[in-house]
């Protein structure tokens, strides 16, 4: 449901941030004509900086997490489905690069790791797993949770972590974060016909471009809804399909049986892996250090102006 975020938010949460949507969304809204003295591009960093702090004061959290892409394309699913984010490893010209190399503007790159140092120095932890991909931090931090979780994302694939039961929504910076919109059960019924816990199998069904996900051919947005609020599983609609249960339409039926070597192993590709093992760090708000000189020399240093200022805000130093 999308609510009208100029009221009080309803409940504090845990706020876990997609962190690359962020920094590439940044990138693209702020002029690359912005550098630090040095001449390094620093735009991103005060757009990252200054969502960040925007969203944070919309939706004061108990505690801040900031998920990495340490595998932004892990093997394993690579494996299962060559097509898997294939799209983002080619350049402009169309060619291949290397397999395990994202595509990363030479602009951005260098404020990836600004602001990789200015989380750490201001002490809001950063956390990836080798292997897996941010989204996989994040559902592990929401499944070990047993408060209410708020996700901030650009990708839609995370909108399968929504649970109204477990309080868990996802915020989405698609449209700015001027626009932020809340994502709960009734969101996602409203606009696909299916909750959170549904939203993987319709997903996988449907098919996903943005992720290299073919879906099942045949299958649109309708059809994948219907399957997904019907069956618990993938496995159930493949038991169904060739049951002739009434339930499923034989047009549907037959779609799913010619696609049924997709779908045994779409699964373990598109869900979030929510059992990885996270490191055992101090996730609540950090307290004000004693001394701000060093946060304040990165802030000169890059030319952040403000940006560095309203996150200390927002963090209620």
């Amino acid at each position: 449901m999308v609510k009208d975020l100029k009221t009080p938010v309803d409940h504090a949460s845990n706020l876990y941030f997609d962190t690359a949507t962020l920094y590439y969304r940044a990138f693209f809204a702020v002029p690359e004509s912005i550098t630090a003295p040095d001449g390094t591009p620093s735009g991103a960093v005060r757009g990252f900086l200054d969502m960040v702090s925007a969203i944070a004061k919309q939706f004061p959290p108990n505690q801040v997490v900031f998920a990495w892409d340490d595998d932004w394309r892990p093997q394993w699913r690579v494996d299962l489905i060559p097509s898997y984010k294939l799209h983002r490893i080619e350049d402009v010209s169309g060619e291949q690069r290397d397999a395990g190399v994202e595509v990363v503007p030479d602009a951005l790159s260098p404020q990836i790791s600004a602001i990789s140092l200015i989380l750490d120095v201001i002490g809001l932890p950063r956390i990836g797993q080798i292997g897996h991909e941010a989204d996989d931090v994040l559902g592990a931090l929401v499944a070990k949770s047993n408060q209410a979780c708020d996700v901030v994302t650009g990708d839609r694939d995370l909108f399968q972590l929504v649970n109204d039961s477990n309080q868990v929504r996802v915020i989405s910076i698609t449209k700015g974060v001027k626009n932020l919109e809340i994502v709960d059960d009734a969101y996602l019924a409203n606009r696909y016909g299916v909750t959170g816990e549904q939203y993987a199998d319709f997903s996988m069904l449907r098919g996903d471009p943005s992720d290299g996900l073919p879906g099942v051919k045949g299958i649109g947005e309708k059809g994948a809804a219907l399957i997904a609020t019907h069956f618990a599983t993938i496995e159930d609609s493949i038991a169904a399909a060739h049951a002739g249960d009434e339930r499923l339409p034989a047009a549907l039926a037959k779609k799913i049986i010619a696609g049924t070597d997709y779908l045994k192993i779409a699964p373990t590709v598109v869900n979030c892996a929510r059992d990885v093992p996270l490191p055992a760090l101090e996730i609540s708000l950090p307290k004000a250090p004693a001394d701000l000189s060093k946060i304040y020399q990165l802030k000169d240093q890059y030319a952040l102006g403000a940006s560095v200022d309203r996150l200390i805000s927002a963090l209620k130093w």
